[in-house]
């Protein structure tokens, strides 16, 4: 039987994100197991400014952890490593406590054991996450997380001024290089170069 509280979740993840897909399924059960690991209760209520949570991918389940959590981006409630990896570690900052959540490689071929009938394997990876037990779906694991002073969520530390540019970089991201202090960007870690694209 599917709990009322999961279908819940998952109807406002799917709001979210607009589509219902095996990664929605994954993010919401991944974060209630998760939360409950790391001693939240009220992710969007009394607990809201106790947690912290890295996601490791930015795929369909990261909508979904940050549905269920109410952690984001612009919070800075949210930080995003680029991983790779279905997984998500949830940090209690009230206690410290850290718990690391992995979708297991195994549990795609074990869904279609639980519904044969389906041929589409992402149908039946949607309808096998929604009942599958937590141990045979996800790996959990109780991790040390330090986060600096500079990556908490509240007001900016200090903002400094790039030399080069002249644009304002907040947060500690700045670099200083011979005296100098720079943007990431001009001190040569770019994603993007100025001008319009190369054709």
């Amino acid at each position: 039987m599917i709990d009322k509280d999961f279908e819940s979740h998952l109807e406002q993840s799917v709001k979210m994100h607009g589509h219902l897909c095996p990664g929605q399924v994954l993010g919401v059960r991944m974060s209630l197991l998760g939360l409950k690991a790391a001693g939240i209760e009220e992710p969007r209520g009394k607990d809201r400014k106790n947690i912290v949570v890295f996601v490791e991918m930015d795929r369909c389940a990261t909508d979904a952890v940050q549905s269920v959590t109410g952690c984001s981006l612009g919070h800075r409630t949210m930080k995003f490593v680029d991983y790779g990896k279905m997984a998500a570690t949830f940090v209690n900052l009230q206690d410290g406590k850290a718990v690391r959540v992995v979708a297991r490689e195994e549990s795609r071929e074990k869904a279609k054991k639980y519904f044969p009938e389906i041929e589409n394997k992402y149908a039946a990876q949607l309808e096998a996450y929604k009942i599958m037990p937590d141990e045979e779906l996800f790996e959990t694991m109780e991790v040390s997380v330090q986060i600096p002073p500079e990556d908490m969520p509240g007001r900016p530390l200090r903002r400094m001024q790039c030399g080069v540019c002249k644009e304002y970089v907040q947060d500690m991201r700045e670099v200083r290089r011979a005296g100098e202090i720079l943007c990431r960007a001009c001190a040569g870690d770019s994603y993007y170069r100025r001008g319009p694209a190369c054709s």
